[in-house]
């Protein structure tokens, strides 16, 4: 491949050692996008179109890719590009297209033009930092929506400037280095380029004030974290469920731990979170940035990754605020569980700014937003990213074919167009520790920084965009929009039940013994629950296999959900009586204390056993969290013992010993008895 390799910059720290780029005259392939014009596809045909239109993409990629290998054959031959790449290109395409249109014909009416799509045009290197600046900057059509249009003015004089100052030295820096106007830039041959970023000093400011004040002005935030543990995939389950490496680059998630191609609904609702309230399982994704310094991350081989031109060090977010807003105009109704909402495209530098959505800012002037560049910060300012997401919903549906039309942005007056309805409005702010590049030598002193893209999108800042899946939980999401509507300042830790003690959600030590969760206030916990917290971790712990409490949580809560009145037989099934009742019923004391001794190696048999439907069977904290399996026969002593869930280990087994020793005692009293009796009335028969 053509591309340019750096040496890591942590093998002895010198500059020197980078190795000399390659310049690529590849340029990029720019196709339609089919799947931006299926407005409407049937329901029946939604899965199979999916697939096909991943297909347009997988082609698109690997096309791009045959276009950076075969740079040397280009310059020998001007017609290899088309003979070898683009014609073959056409003639995938068509079959594919033809495939959707006949999978929608099967189940509805067949699209018309969709033919017209499958061509596409092989754009020369030398137009990337020209064509696209103006209609960029000058047609950007989400800055009219979300900030009145005040956007656009600014942006084009903060791109002006900057080309007359800082971007020219680095676009001459950046043909010392190799990457010239000839070339795509970038440690992997596809960007990003000089002319990729502005100064933010030079910038105007551009930001709205966010509309009026008469509507719904509370705000709600919630805590996800920043993705710490690195849970990362180049999937993309809302525009192609299914399919591996959807995307062809890499998400950020957090919230949502269970995201993938393949996440059922179901999948979804019983992940674990990241969220400090274990009632938002909703998933928050966003394409990585990397800092281009040579580094192999995990992907560096793989689809998505270093083979899809996605190369460097991904950087963890230094803050992630996720904060939902109202409307100016009145008050907002509650999310759909499940709805979908995409902001931003992640093909704007080909498909043009109709769809984009990227604001990229500096702390310390985030008055000043910029939609296609990048931001270069001064010293002690980091890099901001924003998403504002969709604020209408039509009322029907959480999802659409082209994943756009059943939300849709605010007028600049705040108002939702008819049959639309005003939702909560996400709005995403992500904070990065990078230091602006050194654009005079190429990023060769201070690496270039970048966003995961599709290959042939060149990691244009104006690609970023930001993706969302509702898993509140209803109580949740009602909580949020009276909070909203009420003019509140909340925060989803604060309000109490779901949270799981917050912090320790990333190890579920607390999730264990499920006292916290409190999802259904039926569940009859008592007063003294608070105060025993600490001994229902421990019960989990001591009777859970390592690491089980993480997803024994979110089971106890929707078992003891299903059985709300019966909380103190929930609390008595890691006693013993769980173990009983798998062994067939009434059983010796000594067999109760025997299963109790190896309830641990027995742990996955017991669960499989006793907890029916669950979806983490093997979980021995699932024993705990279905209150069918405990008969109430034998917990006699116990039951109804605000204690009992903290400490039904010792306290279970001590009164059932006693409840079952009782009658033997009585009746060993009577076999004496009836001993003594005995040999009385043989005394008196000599």
């Amino acid at each position: 491949m053509a591309v340019n390799v750096y040496a890591s910059a942590t093998e002895d720290g010198s500059p020197d050692d980078v190795v000399e780029q390659v310049g690529s005259a590849a340029g990029t392939i720019d196709c339609p996008d089919v799947g931006s014009e299926l407005t409407e596809v049937p329901e029946g045909a939604r899965a199979g179109v999916d697939k096909e239109l991943a297909a347009l993409d997988q082609q698109i990629a690997e096309a791009y890719q045959r276009l950076q290998n075969s740079v040397q054959a280009q310059q020998q031959d001007s017609g290899f590009a088309d003979n070898a790449i683009m014609n073959p290109l056409k003639e995938k395409r068509a079959a594919t297209i033809e495939r959707i249109a006949i999978a929608i014909d099967r189940v509805g009416d067949r699209p018309e033009g969709l033919d017209a799509l499958a061509a596409c045009e092989l754009r020369p290197a030398e137009e990337q930092n020209t064509g696209q600046d103006g209609g960029q900057n000058g047609g950007e059509q989400n800055g009219g929506e979300q900030n009145g249009g005040e956007q656009n003015g600014g942006e084009q004089d903060g791109a002006g400037q900057s080309n007359g100052g800082d971007q020219d030295a680095g676009e001459q820096g950046d043909q010392q280095g190799g990457q010239g106007q000839q070339g795509n830039g970038g440690q992997a041959g596809n960007g990003p380029v000089a002319a990729d970023y502005a100064d933010i000093r030079s910038v105007q400011p551009n930001a709205g004030n966010g509309g009026g004040q008469n509507g719904s002005t509370g705000t709600f935030s919630t805590d996800c974290g920043v993705n710490a543990g690195g849970l990362f995939n180049s999937d993309n389950v809302i525009v192609a469920p299914g399919v591996s490496n959807g995307a062809h680059h890499f998400h950020d998630y957090v919230g949502n731990q269970g995201n993938n191609a393949f996440a059922s609904d179901e999948d979804l609702a019983a992940a674990d979170t990241s969220c400090e309230n274990q009632g938002d399982r909703s998933s928050y994704f966003w394409p990585v940035i990397r800092l281009q310094n040579g580094t192999a991350e995990q992907d560096a081989n793989a689809p998505g990754g270093g083979i899809e031109g996605n190369a460097g060090e991904i950087v963890t977010p230094k803050e992630v605020t996720m904060t939902f807003v109202g409307s100016p105009r009145g008050d907002v109704v509650e999310m759909p569980r499940l709805l979908r909402i995409i902001t931003g495209d992640a093909k704007a530098f080909i498909n043009g700014p109709a769809n984009a959505n990227a604001s990229w800012s500096c702390t310390g002037f985030e008055d000043r937003q910029l939609k296609d560049k990048y931001p270069l910060c001064p010293s002690g300012s980091d890099v901001v990213r924003t998403f504002k997401f969709q604020s209408c919903w039509d009322g029907r549906n959480i999802d659409s074919a082209n994943h756009r039309t059943h939300v849709a942005f605010a007028a600049a007056d705040g108002s939702c167009a008819a049959g639309f309805k005003a939702i909560p409005q996400l709005v995403q702010r992500i904070v990065y520790d990078v230091d602006a590049p050194s654009l005079q030598d190429g990023g060769r002193t201070t690496p270039l920084f970048a966003v995961d893209s599709f290959p042939e999108q060149l990691h244009k800042a104006v690609t970023d965009h930001g993706d969302f899946i509702n898993v509140f939980d209803e109580d949740l999401m009602r909580a949020m929009v009276d909070c909203i509507n009420d003019g509140r300042e909340c925060d989803a830790a604060d309000l109490g039940g779901d949270q799981g003690d917050g912090g320790d959600q990333g190890n579920g030590g607390d999730e264990g013994n499920g006292g916290d969760q409190g999802q259904d206030p039926g569940q009859g916990q008592g007063d003294g629950q608070d105060q025993e917290q600490d001994q229902g971790q421990d019960q989990g712990q001591d009777q859970d296999q390592p690491g089980d409490g993480q997803g024994d949580g979110g089971d106890q809560g929707q078992d003891q959900d299903e059985n709300p009145a019966e909380p103190s037989e929930t609390a008595q099934a890691p006693g013993g009586a769980d173990d009983q009742a798998n062994q067939g019923g009434d059983k010796e004391p000594q067999v109760l204390g025997s299963v109790k001794a190896t309830q641990r190696g027995n742990a996955d048999a017991d669960a499989d056993a006793g907890d029916e439907g669950a979806d983490d069977a093997g979980d021995v904290g699932d024993e705990a969290a279905t209150p069918e399996q405990t008969p109430a026969a034998n917990v006699p002593s116990a039951a109804g013992q605000p204690g009992a869930q903290g400490s039904g280990s010792a306290t279970g087994s001590l009164a059932e010993t006693g409840s079952q020793l009782w009658p033997a005692m009585i009746g060993g009293v009577a076999v004496l008895a009836g001993v003594v009796l005995l040999r009385r009335v043989r005394r008196g028969n000599y």
